[in-house]
């Protein structure tokens, strides 16, 4: 960043004219941005369920700008290679970054965690954009006999402890979700962990030896449509389009919102201009049909935000988990 020190009132002509040339040649790099391949991390491995979002999104940039977008994967550390190696990169406008939202929300010091995480909002990025939500879809066993939240509730109240739930694992947002609703409902349930995921419990769920099962909606699919569990609702904010006759959880517990999330957002110092363009062209590509039902083919939905709502989101989102998070494991003796 240049900086004039304005001590004395004089300024040669050829340190204005030097001034100048550089405020105007900075000026042109940004007008015709972007001018060269644009760099954009990610914190997936190649080929996982978040990847093919970021690979979306690379796409539709690459046909807008006419220049390719470059995914760039760094997976490992619980998001902290990734978020070293954006944090990191040349802010000249050329460097993005879209994590998971796990970056976001680990919890500082926890086993597997990276030191360098979580990340917050504006001090290690600035905000550019928000993509997508991929809300949690929450189904029972038809052997549980329940139809709604506001049943699951009062079933879960009669009888505390007795009805378990399918997670893919401590810690994952599956688990985090339902340790929310518990929170927020007044009721008490029983975790059972599936590495396997949603996939290795379904059995146990359609037989009722386990009462509930969550996870995005892709995962699920097949179950539902086979009757083999029943969806009673989804944790997102508004009742989904493809979906109008299936309740939210915030129809219940106002508020409730539990899913994971895409945002991008820039190195530190990046232009201003140029996070504006990003963040207009990124919206603009969202309203493509065919990015809707790319999206939509995965239980994600696109949702256009400014950079203030994006900053905004994210602070609450940790201001809802970090105390779940908090609680699991001071839970587990952590």
């Amino acid at each position: 960043m240049l900086r004039v020190d304005f001590k004395y009132r004089g300024v040669s002509l050829a340190a204005a004219m030097g001034l100048t040339f550089a405020a105007a040649t900075a000026v042109s790099a940004q007008s015709n941005f972007p001018n060269r391949p644009v760099n954009l991390i990610s914190d997936s491995a190649p080929g996982s369920s978040n990847d093919v979002s970021v690979r979306i999104v690379a796409e539709q940039l690459s046909n807008l700008w006419r220049q390719q977008v470059v995914v760039m994967n760094y997976p490992g550390a619980g998001g902290g290679i990734s978020a070293r190696t954006a944090s990191q990169a040349t802010p000249d406008g050329y460097n993005f970054y879209m994590p998971a939202a796990s970056v976001f929300l680990a919890l500082k010091g926890a086993p597997g965690t990276a030191p360098n995480l979580p990340v917050e909002l504006p001090r290690d990025f600035i905000p550019v954009a928000f993509v997508s939500l991929q809300p949690i879809f929450i189904a029972v066993s038809p052997k549980l006999n329940v139809s709604s939240f506001s049943e699951l509730i009062a079933l879960a109240k009669q009888k505390p402890g007795e009805i378990s739930f399918a997670a893919t694992g401590k810690g994952r947002i599956t688990h985090l979700t339902m340790e929310l609703f518990q929170e927020r409902a007044g009721v008490k349930l029983t975790f059972v962990p599936y590495a396997g995921g949603p996939a290795a419990a379904m059995n146990d769920v359609a037989t009722g030896r386990v009462g509930i099962v969550l996870d995005g909606y892709s995962s699920l699919a097949g179950a539902i449509d086979g009757n083999m569990i029943k969806s009673i609702g989804v944790a997102a904010p508004e009742r989904l389009p493809q979906f109008p006759n299936l309740p939210t959880v915030s129809e219940v517990l106002p508020g409730f919102f539990a899913g994971g999330w895409n945002i991008i957002v820039a190195p530190l110092g990046t232009p201003a201009d140029i996070v504006k363009k990003v963040g207009e062209d990124v919206n603009k590509i969202l309203d493509n049909p065919d990015v809707i039902q790319k999206f939509e083919k995965l239980g994600t939905y696109p949702r256009k935000m400014s950079s203030e709502e994006v900053g905004a989101f994210v602070k609450r989102e940790q201001e809802v988990w970090r105390p779940i998070l908090e609680k699991v494991a001071k839970e587990d003796g952590k």
